[in-house]
């Protein structure tokens, strides 16, 4: 089956509601913002990210701006690349979506770091780029906010900041709290539009990890 093809079967329509967007329009809603496309750093969620034909065109973009300013820089383009991958997040109900989504998502990575760093490219690179899509991309259901691998457990997403460098901080979220508004403690914030912000609480915080030993968290 073609990535561009709106629909697997006929059944998976009946029983999941499963339509995939198709390229064009995909990037049609992008262009609408495309200024947020282009920024390393910011974060897209699809909550029914299907096999991740919305995702696979922000992180194209994305990879792109990476690419035009460090691909001179081994250590920058990793890292930034880490960072890309690392503001995008999908959920979707279908098993086989999100093993598609994620290899989709580590394919486009690994096609533009080997062509650009050929024997340069680090396996513990590509091990960290898995550890993130394996946190960011979730098998679960958007509506009840749960994982539906068994566990029945909250859909958790990790956030991944570069601090000093090399390093990352790694913060986890409930999906539960970044979607319902809480009252906010401490001082109020304001966004740009005048309304309060709303600043999650991590679920739970991480030690700073060098960008290439992100799976240690485990």
């Amino acid at each position: 089956m073609s990535d561009n093809s709106q629909i697997k079967t006929k059944q998976r329509v009946v029983d999941h509601g499963e339509v995939f967007t198709s390229e064009r329009e995909v990037n049609a809603m992008l262009d609408l913002v495309e200024q947020e496309t282009v920024r390393i750093d910011s974060r897209f969620l699809e909550p029914a990210c299907g096999n991740g034909n919305f995702l696979i065109e922000v992180l194209r973009r994305k990879m792109a701006v990476v690419e035009e300013r460090y691909c001179k820089n081994q250590l920058e383009y990793e890292r930034n690349a880490i960072i890309a991958i690392g503001s995008i997040y999908g959920v979707d109900l279908l098993e086989d979506n999100v093993i598609h989504c994620r290899n989709r998502l580590k394919s486009c990575f690994d096609e533009n770091y080997s062509r650009l760093f050929k024997s340069e490219c680090r396996e513990e690179c590509r091990y960290s780029v898995d550890y993130v899509l394996s946190r960011n991309v979730i098998w679960g259901d958007a509506l009840t906010l749960n994982r539906v691998d068994g566990s029945k457990e909250p859909i958790v997403f990790s956030e991944w900041s570069p601090v000093n460098g090399s390093m990352i901080k790694r913060r986890d979220y409930s999906l539960a709290h970044l979607l319902v508004y809480q009252p906010m403690d401490g001082p109020n914030l304001f966004s740009d539009l005048g309304d309060e912000a709303f600043i999650p609480k991590p679920v739970a915080e991480f030690p700073l990890t060098h960008y290439l030993r992100l799976p240690d968290h485990d």
